[in-house]
């Protein structure tokens, strides 16, 4: 039986969660301090080695590794860190800047270890996802992930679907500028949803819609956003 699992581990892509990314949310909506949670960072990067490890153990050779979500843009965040101060935004995304280089500053620590991994376990193949960056771009350039009508006169082509123009709002919510009230989240009663989730990056304030995710798994297969890249 051991034996078995050990060829299914073999076999398999083990894709790691996101691990920690809950604390991060816990300690940021209990009004703990930015310093204070980049001190978690290093905690949480030693969790995820960890796990690893014990994977190679009992016979994972091949792993997904994620990086953190620029979670400057959740309308989660950016309703609970609202403020009149311009330059805590970038002027281009109008997402919260400090709290991406938070994100930022916990991948650049991931991809550090997941280096040292592969230099200790050569016969192992670890794949970092670059979440961040894979997901970023939707805010950057919205309307060009979407959905093409190459039939549609004159020119040829009409976009039929694709992200909103200011892509921060949830599909599900309700109040404030992200379509967001804390405490009147997606599921409570009287809580309405967008008529089209594939126009939102969001869902629910926290969670993405299923085209983002979509879109986020063909730029890591396809695209630029896994180290090393897919064969």
């Amino acid at each position: 039986m051991a034996l078995d699992c050990k060829e299914m581990l073999g076999d398999s892509l083990i894709l790691m969660g996101d691990i920690g990314a809950n604390d991060y949310v816990y300690m940021f909506f209990q009004g703990k301090s930015i310093n204070e949670v980049e001190e978690l960072v290093p905690l949480v990067i030693k969790a995820i080695s960890s796990a690893i490890v014990d994977l190679i153990n009992l016979g994972g050779k091949t792993f997904l590794v994620p990086g953190s979500f620029p979670y400057g843009c959740f309308p989660a965040y950016l309703t609970l860190f609202q403020t009149a101060k311009e330059e805590e935004y970038d002027p281009f995304t109008g997402c919260l800047s400090w709290l991406n280089a938070f994100g930022k500053n916990h991948d650049e620590q991931l991809k550090t270890e997941l280096r040292r991994l592969r230099k200790l376990y050569p016969h192992v193949n670890i794949i970092y996802a670059d979440y961040y960056n894979s997901m970023y771009r939707f805010f950057q350039e919205p309307a060009k992930y979407g959905t093409w009508d190459f039939r549609a006169p004159p020119m040829g082509i009409l976009p039929i679907e694709g992200f909103k123009e200011r892509p921060l709002g949830a599909c599900c919510g309700v109040g404030g500028q992200y379509n967001f009230t804390i405490g009147e989240e997606c599921g409570y009663q009287g809580v309405g949803y967008c008529k089209n989730p594939s126009e939102y990056v969001n869902w629910d304030g926290y969670h993405l819609t299923e085209a983002t995710h979509q879109k986020m798994v063909h730029g890591l297969l396809k695209g630029p956003y896994a180290t090393p890249a897919f064969d």
